[in-house]
């Protein structure tokens, strides 16, 4: 079995352990003004290159997604980040500008695309009617969006050949579902997701990282039989669960009013998840 670790050394460790330490600084420490803590603030203050992009799936559906690239002299792995169930907001975008900023090519796919009000994606829904719409998505066309977005952004001339999934809430009980459904990414990063029928871990072919809040009883009371499930199926599945925060953790953690024990925790967890994606 392949892994996401071994195979980011092909692309010349184009991040460093040193680099995760500044990884947070702009978008969680940057001071006390909420415009310039707000996503959209620091995108537009962002060096790199972001940009909307459509990719189309195997049944021709459009996909809208935004892409993130690093600032690097090689080719760079890609990671997926799969949105809450708020849609593609401009948070999972910073969070992908972040993933840039460590070395790694980071594609933000709407799976909203075409599905609001005149064909319009998560932007053009209104109140809770965004969570309605993403509660009511077909499984299959998830995938099928994701397969697509995957073989996408593998065969850009700037990236390599290792892709890994990441996702937070619903993204995250996505990406780890995902993992059964594609046996060609090298790991799954799961963020406060439920876990896919223990029947279909048998699928996974790549290690799967959990990020879990201590008070989210309804997401960790699944973890443990998700371990036993794993190891029967013969995966690596790696649960961490982080201790005074709950649901949504990152994402609280990187807001500006955010209280010290989330900024802390949240800096932990991005500095695991940099050296699952960087380290030898």
């Amino acid at each position: 079995m392949k892994t996401f670790n071994s195979l980011t050394r092909l692309t010349g460790r184009v991040v460093g352990l040193a680099l995760i330490g500044s990884l947070m600084m702009v978008s969680i420490y940057a001071g006390a003004d909420s415009h310039a803590n707000s996503a959209k603030a620091q995108l537009e203050k962002s060096p790199r290159h972001g940009e909307w992009v459509k990719i189309t799936t195997e049944s021709g559906r459009e996909v809208s997604a935004f892409i993130v690239f690093p600032e690097v002299k090689e080719n760079a792995a890609s990671v997926i980040v799969i949105h809450e169930i708020f849609g593609l907001t401009d948070w999972i975008r910073q969070v992908g500008d972040e993933l840039a900023k460590a070395g790694f090519v980071a594609i933000c796919p709407d799976f909203l695309s075409g599905m609001g009000p005149d064909g319009g994606g998560t932007d053009s829904f209104e109140g809770n009617s965004v969570r309605r719409a993403i509660r009511d998505l077909d499984p299959d066309q998830i995938t099928a969006d994701l397969k697509a977005v995957a073989t996408y952004v593998r065969d850009l001339p700037s990236t390599t050949d290792v892709v890994a999934v990441s996702g937070f809430c619903w993204g995250g009980a996505q990406s780890f579902r995902f993992a059964t459904n594609d046996d060609s990414l090298q790991a799954a990063f799961v963020f406060y997701g439920s876990p896919p029928d223990a029947a279909a871990l048998g699928n996974i072919t790549c290690p799967v990282y959990g990020f879990y809040g201590e008070s989210d009883n309804r997401i960790n009371s699944t973890i443990e039989s998700t371990k036993e499930a794993a190891k029967s199926a013969g995966i690596i599945y790696d649960p961490v669960i982080y201790a005074g925060v709950g649901h949504g953790f990152l994402r609280r953690g990187m807001a500006a009013d955010a209280n010290e024990v989330q900024k802390s925790v949240t800096r932990e967890a991005w500095e695991r998840w940099v050296k699952l994606l960087s380290e030898e």
